[in-house]
């Protein structure tokens, strides 16, 4: 049986305490200030920091001890599985841990020279094309940096797909069942949609009367998560799309 940790831990910043240190670095020799001066001179003078960071003024041991504590109070895939339909599949592999820890992939920056990271950018384009050839579609992005931001853009796509059709007017609903992910509701309503809830039925799954009674002229599209929140796969899925496309 899995017994959670409790501890009253406060916000870090509240056992700041001043001049308390982790570590005193030592000075930088003149060679690294000179270099470090002209690597500055590449950042625009609007990003330069004005004073120094506001944070907590705390010992290592005290850091160690925090984010440890607040780690024991966390569920994660290496102590269990996840009973969530969009979590199930959170436990990454080791050896995929390690992969992405290398320099090689750690160190990448989005403003280097293209023919300094043509590597990654052909490892992006073949699973782009493998994600297009599993769901059917003839092109997918890689842009979305999470889940919800991923919503999100599903749903700006929905927009403009009924606005090239000049639609975008009526058709003003996004229906979303109580068994979806938790963000769709915000991401929806961010999006400019009226947000539709339907209700599960006794199974868990979604309740196809009730979607048939809420679906039609006004609804723009469907947010779907499957295995579903409670972890059930929606086994009615090709009658949930036909329900949404008729």
């Amino acid at each position: 049986m899995y017994r959670q940790a409790r501890w009253d831990e406060p916000l870090i910043i509240d056992r700041s305490q001043p001049g308390k240190i982790g570590h005193l670095p030592m000075r930088p020799s003149e060679v690294e200030m000179n270099t470090s001066g002209k690597a500055m001179g590449l950042i625009p003078s609007a990003l330069h920091r004005d004073g120094p960071p506001h944070l907590p003024e705390v010992s290592e041991p005290e850091v160690v001890r925090h984010f440890v504590r607040l780690s024991q109070e966390n569920y994660s895939p290496d102590l269990g599985i996840y009973p969530l339909g969009s979590c199930t599949m959170k436990y990454n592999p080791k050896s995929s841990e390690l992969a992405v820890q290398t320099a090689k992939l750690e160190k990448l920056h989005p403003e280097q020279d293209e023919s300094t990271v043509q590597g990654i950018l052909a490892l992006m384009f073949h699973l782009e094309r493998m994600l297009a050839e599993i769901t059917g579609m003839s092109r997918m992005t890689l842009q979305p940096a999470a889940g919800a931001h991923g919503e999100y853009l599903g749903c700006l796509i929905t927009r403009s797909f009924h606005r090239s059709k000049n639609e975008l007017e009526k058709r003003t609903e996004m229906i979303v069942p109580d068994s979806a992910h938790g963000t769709n509701p915000a991401s929806a309503a961010m999006a400019g949609f009226k947000v539709v809830v339907v209700p599960s039925n006794s199974e868990g799954m979604v309740d196809l009367e009730e979607l048939a009674n809420v679906a039609g002229p006004r609804t723009a599209g469907l947010m779907i998560t499957n295995p579903n929140t409670l972890g059930i796969f929606e086994r009615n899925i090709l009658e949930i799309a036909k329900i949404i496309h008729k």
